[in-house]
């Protein structure tokens, strides 16, 4: 329906690829130590490479209106800038990281292959969407060498030619990468004992009894951890506590501004002083506008697109009906019927959008034209490929297709669902000029035209002054280490938000929390804000609990974190010493579980591949185990996940012989394939030498 859906509801986040382009509508568009180091026009290095705030920013700005672009939106919430703005920020590391490393190789795209991927048999696939007929699949030849054309003509600093030689650019970027990684995947080889291993592992069953002694079994208030348990834990998970970037840790409160109940009652009554207005208006739309806080357009609705609260009664009563005020949402709203009718379900229409590029007459003076030439027997298609701006729908002769109420913009959808079947109508809307033509009606039901006025709750100056003021006061009295206290004392919930990040615009539910973040970044471990906070309706009074560098992180950063972990370690060593004294002398699995007290279960048919013990959890350390052990004899206590457990092998049962490992091989490679490119990536950045300046300017 290109861009006349109304499209209300879309998927928030739309993934912005590290290669996306566009080339729509003749225009080219590529998508696309400290924290304080660096000067004022550099967001990051990679390698010693600059990133210039300005070259990122633009970044930004094309990923943020490729954003738009597909989803409608013309707001942008702070969450959704956050994730633009690390996206692009992925891109351009990752681009630089993969740059350098084809230079150190010498990968080149020659003059011969940039002019294949453009004009070539097998062309990008970026010019294939660029200049693809949609019905083919295929590049439009004629199309893409009349760019090529009128592009060769124009002089260098033309906008047009310094688009299309950053398409190009990147086009050929992308082929070095792409060559970078297919030596990379060409170099990934599984042998016959690789095959040999995974088919085992997949196919070779264990059948054994075990007994188990669960962490659960001991309290945790029963376990005394020293500080060796602690260091102990901490070497043989060092490699766990590697933080690959900076973080900080904060705690905070929180102060409530939202509307009191005295403001919700000033804004029903400002509500109530509308009602006669309204009863009186002679022009509903201009009365809407001029009262509304939502400029919602009044269009038929069918039954079911009214708002929850109005939507049956509006249906059951005369013209010039009111309902109202009431609450719905977060606002007081009126609503008045001015109008109804009986219409079609849906509509099939095609249309013809003309651009308003000097004067709405001569746009319109255009469509009239146009309207002529269709009226005069020309066909509607053709003309659509001609003129129409709407790319999506021109390349199929203008068609929308079969649409139902609410799917359009109001302008259009008035004149498709009010006319009748063969009309043509003309009608302007902020796309440009439409000429519709209506192709077929379908079914028939009430339809009703509801003008509403709205008022939003807000908090007066008073309540947000006196939530102000008690955050105000409660900052005065913090001093040094007494942050928990005080909040205490006003009966105040302490909030924690770990680890977060530099480029962070929100933690928890403060939504809009980017000024704390950035004072975090700012201060030192145990600082209090010097200020009060505002992120909507809520004030914060913030403290800087803890920062944790990038790199290896020491004991004491983590030791409250591993806490949980250490006392089950502690348990583990406790019940193992248990069933050690139960395995002593036993020569089976049930004198085992009669000394421990325990129940001795049977298990069968498990394979190395997947390790989950019937009615436990998945434990990888134990299948381990049992799998490099003997038949016939009582094991010693393996500590695993959910408990320590002991076991016997009743037997392993071998599956047939491996005779063609080549598809074992061709799977297994196919999985490593894969996963390749991102641990590819993943590696590069963790070896880059990255600096990340961000916390400056965003």
């Amino acid at each position: 329906m290109g861009f006349l859906r109304n499209r209300m509801g879309l998927i928030l986040v739309i993934v912005i690829g590290f290669a996306l382009f566009a080339f729509i509508a003749g225009e080219v568009i590529h998508y696309g130590g400290s924290f304080f180091h660096g000067d004022a026009t550099e967001i990051g290095e990679v390698e010693g490479d600059k990133i210039a705030v300005d070259d990122f920013n633009k970044r930004v700005d094309q990923n943020t209106a490729n954003f738009q672009q597909q989803s409608r939106q013309t707001e942008i919430t702070p969450q959704i800038t956050s994730y633009i703005q690390e996206t692009s920020w992925n891109q351009v590391i990752t681009e630089k990281i993969l740059n350098t490393e084809t230079e150190k190789l010498g990968l080149v795209v020659g003059d011969d292959e940039r002019r294949s991927l453009i004009q070539g048999d097998n062309p990008s696939p970026e010019i294939v969407q660029a200049f693809g007929n949609p019905q083919t699949g295929q590049v439009d030849r004629a199309k893409l060498n009349n760019f090529l054309n009128n592009i060769s003509n124009a002089k260098a600093d033309d906008p047009m030619a310094v688009r299309w030689n950053d398409f190009v650019t990147h086009i050929v970027d992308d082929k070095r990468a792409e060559k970078y990684m297919a030596l990379v995947a060409n170099g990934l080889y599984v042998n016959t004992l690789d095959a040999q291993d995974d088919y085992e592992a997949k196919n070779k069953i264990v059948n054994f009894k075990y007994i188990k002694l669960p962490y659960t079994s001991i309290a945790d208030n029963k376990v005394t951890v020293t500080d060796d348990d602690y260091e102990t834990y901490y070497n043989d998970h060092k490699g766990e506590f590697k933080n690959p970037e900076e973080t900080r840790s904060l705690e905070y409160v929180l102060f409530n501004a939202a509307p009191s109940k005295s403001d919700s009652a000033a804004i029903k009554a400002e509500v109530d002083k509308l009602l006669p207005q309204f009863k009186a208006s002679t022009n509903d739309s201009l009365f809407v506008e001029v009262n509304a806080d939502t400029k919602t357009p009044i269009v038929f609705q069918k039954k079911g697109q009214l708002d929850p609260k109005i939507d049956s009664i509006m249906f059951n009563e005369p013209k010039g009906f009111i309902y109202g005020p009431y609450l719905s949402g977060n606002s007081y709203k009126l609503s008045k019927l001015i109008d109804e009718q009986v219409g079609p379900d849906s509509v099939k229409a095609r249309h013809i959008l003309l651009p308003v590029t000097t004067t709405p007459e001569k746009a319109l003076a255009t469509a009239d034209s146009i309207k002529k030439l269709i009226q005069g027997g020309q066909p509607f298609a053709d003309l659509a490929k001609k003129y129409s701006v709407d790319k999506g729908s021109a390349e199929k002769g203008g068609e929308l297709g079969m649409f139902a109420r609410g799917s359009m913009v109001p302008v259009f959808e008035d004149a498709a669902f009010n006319g009748k079947k063969g009309d043509i109508k003309i009608v302007t809307s902020q796309y440009g000029v439409h000429i519709i033509e209506i192709e077929d009606q379908k079914g028939s039901s009430k339809v009703v035209k509801v003008a509403t006025v709205d008022k939003q709750l807000s908090a007066s100056s008073a309540t947000q002054a006196a939530a102000y003021s008690k955050a105000q006061g409660f900052l005065a009295n913090l001093k040094g280490d007494n942050f928990d206290q005080e909040a205490a004392k006003a009966n105040l919930k302490t909030n924690v938000a770990p680890d977060v990040t530099a480029v962070a615009s929100s933690f928890n539910t403060v939504t809009n929390g980017r000024e704390v973040v950035r004072w975090a970044y700012k201060a030192s471990s145990g600082d209090i804000a010097d200020q009060v906070f505002t992120s909507g309706d809520q004030y914060v009074v913030a403290r800087l609990t803890a920062i944790k560098p990038k790199g290896t992180l020491p004991l004491s950063a983590v030791k409250k974190q591993i806490e949980p972990q250490v006392i089950i370690a502690v348990k583990g060593k406790m019940l193992a010493d248990k069933l050690q004294a139960a395995v002593s002398g036993a020569s089976n699995i049930n004198t085992v579980g009669q000394k421990a007290g325990t129940t001795v279960l049977p298990i069968q048919n498990i394979v190395f591949a997947n390790p989950v013990i019937p009615g436990s959890a998945v434990e990888y350390k134990l299948i381990g185990t049992i799998f490099g052990s003997q038949p016939g004899k009582v094991s010693a206590p393996a500590i695993g996940q959910t408990g320590v457990f002991v076991f016997q092998i009743d037997n392993f049962v071998k599956p047939a012989a491996l005779l063609n490992a080549v598809r074992q091989k061709q799977e297994m490679g196919q999985a490593i394939l894969q996963r390749s490119q991102n641990e590819i990536l993943e590696a590069l950045k963790d070896k880059a030498n990255v600096k990340d300046y961000r916390v400056k300017f965003l």
